[in-house]
């Protein structure tokens, strides 16, 4: 920023310093410049330093109370010109003021206020019966009308600017903030499905493998075989998760495969009934190509529902459907273990209503009528769109 720009920008902070300066020059124009001039002054001297003070004393003001100091103005230069004063500096104190309620008032309201003073300063110049030029003294209050709403317009305008560049940056950190906690919920839900899957898996085989360690040693090492199998492909799927959380082109990134979709949907119910729970797997309707995501919530909500019955209905025996309709797909896990036993107390569910709503899609869960607990989500396919 320059001196000018410095200047500028303090003065602007200090209004009373340049008013004060601005009421003084005109004050002692209003005294100087008749006896510079040498005119005929008819106004006692008494009266034109009182009422000029009075005038220029009020423009100090003008900035807090402009309308008042308007009136003020208005009201010493009519007492100026009826008791018989000449063309003086004092006609730019109104002038000054005006322009001042102007740049302040709607555009309606500063013409009307411009018009009744140059009604009344033109009245007070014929009643005092002087010669002034009528038409100059109704120019000056146009335009300081005219400038007066010019500069209202412009700080508008730049008001609009600076409200609407407000907003729009507010609109980006929203949507940032959105993004971030999208991606955050996302991040979780995934976790939740990897972790829960597999600790469950790795909980039932580690309880087979300590039950029968002494009678069926054989046995037991199948199980701690899964268990193994179990916690490799855990940390598969994590090294996954955070591998996409890494910065692209980063010196660490890592490799990431497919999300798991319906083509491994026999080896979830795979690893679920080598844990000992019967599960029937059926797929109606004609399978065809779907969309990524769509494929990764059918695949999530399987695997969460299936760790819940693993985990609440052990006993039971699971039934997941996968119907392929032309504009839809439905998911629906059920099992006849006791009702609500299957609900848990996680995020399983959340999460897995999280997956159907954000694909536009429908999921319900609880107990059904006659015992168990299902299931459902439904989740519309984009037309044209495939994985």
């Amino acid at each position: 920023m320059g001196l000018l720009g410095r200047a500028t920008e303090s003065l602007r902070c200090r209004p009373y310093v340049l008013d004060t300066a601005l009421a003084v020059i005109v004050y002692a124009a209003a005294l100087l410049v008749p006896f510079v001039r040498h005119a005929r002054v008819e106004v006692p001297i008494a009266y034109t330093v009182a009422l000029g003070a009075l005038v220029c004393g009020a423009l100090v003001f003008r900035q807090r109370a402009p309308r008042a100091v308007l009136a003020v103005c208005v009201a010493g230069l009519v007492a100026f010109l009826v008791l018989g004063g000449d063309r003086s500096p004092l006609e730019l104190a109104p002038v000054i003021a005006l322009f001042t309620v102007a740049s302040r008032s709607a555009r309606r309201t500063a013409w009307a206020v411009g018009a009744l003073v140059a009604v009344t300063l033109v009245s007070a110049s014929l009643f005092s019966g002087d010669s002034w030029d009528l038409l100059t003294q109704v120019a000056w209050v146009g335009m300081a009308t005219a400038a007066g709403d010019a500069v209202r317009s412009r700080r508008s305008y730049v008001a609009a600017i600076e409200e609407r560049a407000r907003r729009a940056e507010e609109t980006r950190e929203e949507e940032v903030e959105r993004r971030v906690m999208e991606e955050r919920l996302r991040i979780a839900r995934d976790l939740h499905d990897i972790l829960a899957h597999h600790i469950a898996l790795i909980n039932v085989q580690a309880q087979v493998a300590a039950h029968v360690l002494g009678s069926e040693p054989e046995q037991a090492r199948q199980a701690l075989s899964h268990v193994r199998q179990a916690g490799k492909e855990a940390l598969s799927e994590l090294r996954t998760t955070v591998g996409l959380l890494r910065s692209p082109g980063s010196g660490e990134e890592l490799f990431t495969e497919p999300s798991p979709g319906l083509d491994r949907l026999p080896d979830l119910v795979a690893s679920f009934t080598a844990t000992g729970l019967k599960v029937d797997f059926l797929v109606e309707g004609a399978p065809k190509p779907l969309p990524a995501p769509v494929e990764l919530a059918a695949f999530r909500i399987v695997q969460e529902a299936l760790t819940n019955v693993s985990k609440h209905a052990p006993t039971s025996t699971a039934t997941v459907r996968i119907l392929h309709a032309p504009a839809e797909m439905t998911v629906e896990v059920t099992d006849d273990g006791p009702g609500g036993l299957s609900l848990g107390a996680g995020h399983g569910l959340i999460g897995m209503r999280e997956r159907a709503l954000s694909l536009g899609g429908m999921f319900t869960a609880g107990p059904m009528a006659d015992g168990g607990f299902r299931v459902h989500a439904m989740v519309p396919l984009p037309e044209g769109e495939v994985s």
